[in-house]
């Protein structure tokens, strides 16, 4: 006989729940070679929203997993996302299936879920249950020891960096034009930006923006992670604009950026099915190193 966990779910973690979650996370980190939680979901544990539950299993007082399910409204279709991960120790024990059924029964529509890595598991679990792949996104990575092109920018555009307290608000319509139709990118708000902004990975001088007449245009923007490794974190052109070599001419400054910083290597996150930017990535000398699906509810 299987002997269940005990499951309890709350939109508002303890600083103590918190910590035992940052925790199991980098158990399974280190056990996976991979967070099994994006950005996303580690802001929402450290930054309650009413919209966003979360899932804590455990058994004789022992914390064996956490699942997140985020159902905060968005345009077009409504959905929801959730995210969970196991701890090492406590795998095979049927957790993973008792955390995934129970964010099922509290979605509102169908279950999307995020299988970081794709692993074996991963994939057997949503088998189980019934789910379907929904969405690819691809784990590229580069070395910087390969040469970065040097590409000009268009006649007329001016690259600067960002400056907080001046350019939220212009950023933020250029990203939702670039990114229209984005189920996570084209949805970001001004209380998203200002969580990121507060982070301690931002850097301004790290964030560039194409200027034409005044208006921005394009955007890198690169984060800076630990070990030696930086990130293509969002790279986006008006849609007006593209074409002319911007978006080229914004990876090289970026990725200039992160090696005169000493990162030895850079990544970055694509979907799958975009064919274009898969290319632009590939021609720079870009990888696949991994993948990360969603599985959807049918």
């Amino acid at each position: 006989m299987i002997d269940h966990p005990s499951l309890t779910t709350t939109t508002r973690l303890s600083p103590d729940e918190v910590d035992a979650v940052v925790t199991l996370v980098a158990a399974a980190s280190a056990e996976d070679g991979f967070s099994a939680l994006n950005e996303a979901a580690l802001l929402h544990l450290r930054h309650p929203r009413p919209e966003v539950q979360h899932l804590l299993a455990s058994r004789a007082g022992h914390r064996m997993g956490y699942a997140q399910l985020d159902q905060t409204p968005t345009t077009g279709t409504p959905s929801s996302v959730g995210l969970l991960v196991v701890h090492p120790g406590s795998r095979r024990s049927g957790v993973g299936t008792a955390l995934l059924t129970e964010l099922i029964a509290r979605s509102s529509v169908p279950l999307q879920i995020w299988a970081m890595g794709n692993s074996p598991a991963a994939q057997a679990l949503a088998a189980r249950l019934g789910l379907r792949v929904a969405r690819e996104l691809l784990v590229m990575t580069r070395q910087l020891a390969q040469p970065v092109p040097e590409v000009p920018v268009p006649p007329g555009v001016d690259l600067r960096t960002f400056v907080v307290g001046q350019d939220e608000d212009a950023w933020l319509r250029l990203n939702a034009r670039a990114f229209r139709g984005h189920p996570e990118q084209g949805q970001l708000t001004r209380a998203d930006l200002n969580e990121r902004i507060a982070q301690e990975w931002f850097d301004a001088a790290g964030f560039f923006l194409a200027v034409r007449d005044q208006t921005l245009v394009g955007f890198h923007w690169t984060k800076q992670h630990g070990d030696a490794l930086g990130e293509v974190y969002v790279l986006g052109v008006d849609p007006d604009v593209g074409g002319h070599g911007l978006g080229k001419a914004l990876l090289s400054r970026g990725l200039a950026h992160l090696r005169e910083r000493g990162n030895s290597t850079v990544e970055l996150y694509v979907e799958a099915h975009h064919a274009r930017a898969v290319g632009l990535y590939r021609s720079y000398g870009f990888k696949v190193a991994s993948r990360d699906v969603m599985y959807a509810q049918p």
